[in-house]
């Protein structure tokens, strides 16, 4: 550990352990797992690399000058992009009090002119922007809706005063004409002012800015950041923190058998997280152990199976059961416990899908459609050749069981 991420993990285990204190004297339980939520977990672990970038980023605006590239957090759902996006915010704050941070969702800015009043308000720069501007075509960051505000001379008025981080969740929703009006804006904004931007969101992200502006996405270089499962340390770090935080231990076969449930998926780590906890704030036991384990397991398996079946009827709406079923025993062949080393040739999944009947014209977009969706994962800026692994090696696992039950298999 690095001398500043030491502080942190203290700093983490005091602050948990006095907010234990006092829940312990208040009528209701704590919660101490977030599954589901996007909220910042109890140890944020694992994702040490992107948080070095985002942290090298936070200082560059601090002393003043425009980080390097912008930055992309990618992969596929429940993985933590929301919870280190709120990691980056927050860490703004508390060392760098300097810069400004605006998280936003696409929810928040559905047209330009809600771009513009959102990220750079009247109020504190009207005085500093021109009364006319020139008009140029929506998506250019010259373009002004019909109030007359230029977007990019309000971020650099506002960037001018205070460097900028601005935080999008969700980005592969964004409207094209906002997204290429921001994405259009920030590199000139960042070559003359402090400005950062952050994108997150699912694997179907890539595809959306290459709509908005195809250069945005091979100029990221260091900032292209994919986020994917936890490796098992991490994932075992994940659990065994915040209990110790709380006085809680853990034996290592219960320990074992959590994480390999989990398949290191930082939402299922959540999950059982929870489920163990309540079973400490019900029983007292400071140990948990195999039995409590077992105990769990019902709770966590309904949470799950919930999950499943969203998943299951998102790709049987987009007629993806054929395509899904098909190239699972690719990712199921290897480490049968979790399949967390299982990977895939873009040939063999290719192969895959042909022997479904697929046309060689529609397997591309198939392939792209099981990705965008989570379902397989490819993170980037590996270069080639490329290799291919599950989002979930278990829900591949459901979808099989799922095709070989009935007809609802084959939709």
């Amino acid at each position: 550990m690095t001398a500043w991420t030491l502080i942190e993990h203290f700093s983490f285990t005091r602050v948990h352990a006095r907010k234990h204190n006092r829940h312990a004297m208040s009528a209701d339980p704590p919660r101490l797992f977030v599954p589901g939520d996007g909220a910042l977990p109890p140890a944020l672990v694992g994702r040490s690399a992107e948080q070095a970038v985002l942290s090298r980023c936070l200082d560059d605006l601090a002393r003043g000058a425009a980080p390097p590239h912008n930055v992309v957090l990618v992969g596929p759902r429940g993985n933590g992009k929301t919870a280190l996006l709120n990691w980056f915010k927050a860490r703004c704050g508390e060392r760098a009090s300097g810069v400004d941070v605006l998280r936003l969702t696409p929810g928040e800015i559905a047209d330009a002119q809600g771009l513009i009043d959102t990220v750079a308000p009247r109020r504190g720069i009207a005085k500093l922007l021109p009364r006319k501007v020139g008009v140029a075509s929506v998506g250019s960051p010259e373009w002004q809706p019909a109030r007359g505000r230029n977007f990019k001379r309000a971020l650099l008025a506002r960037c001018g005063r205070r460097p900028l981080a601005l935080l999008v969740d969700e980005a592969h929703t964004l409207g094209l004409g906002v997204g290429g009006l921001l994405l259009n804006a920030s590199q000139e904004v960042r070559a003359e002012t402090p400005f950062l931007l952050v994108l997150a969101g699912t694997p179907g992200l890539a595809a959306r800015l290459g709509a908005m502006d195809a250069s945005f996405w091979s100029r990221l270089g260091a900032g292209l950041l994919g986020i994917g499962r936890l490796d098992p340390g991490a994932a075992r770090a994940a659990l065994v923190e915040p209990l110790r935080a709380n006085d809680v231990r853990i034996e290592a076969g219960a320990l074992e058998t959590v994480v390999e449930d989990s398949q290191c998926y930082p939402y299922f780590i959540q999950l059982w997280g929870d489920a163990l906890w309540q079973d400490h704030l019900a029983t007292g036991a400071s140990e948990l152990t195999s039995e409590t384990v077992a105990a769990a397991r019902p709770k966590v398996a309904a949470w799950v199976a919930d999950y499943y079946q969203s998943r299951y009827r998102e790709l049987r709406g987009g007629g993806l059961m054929s395509a899904a079923g098909a190239v699972a025993p690719l990712f199921l062949r290897q480490n049968a416990a979790s399949g967390r080393n299982a990977t895939a040739s873009e040939q063999e999944l290719d192969a895959a899908l042909a022997a479904t009947g697929a046309e060689d014209a529609d397997r591309f977009a198939i392939l792209e459609s099981l990705h965008r969706l989570g379902y397989v994962w490819c993170p980037p800026g590996q270069g080639a050749p490329m290799a291919w692994s599950a989002g979930l090696p278990s829900l591949m696992r459901y979808v099989l069981d799922q095709a070989g039950a009935g007809p609802a298999g084959g939709a």
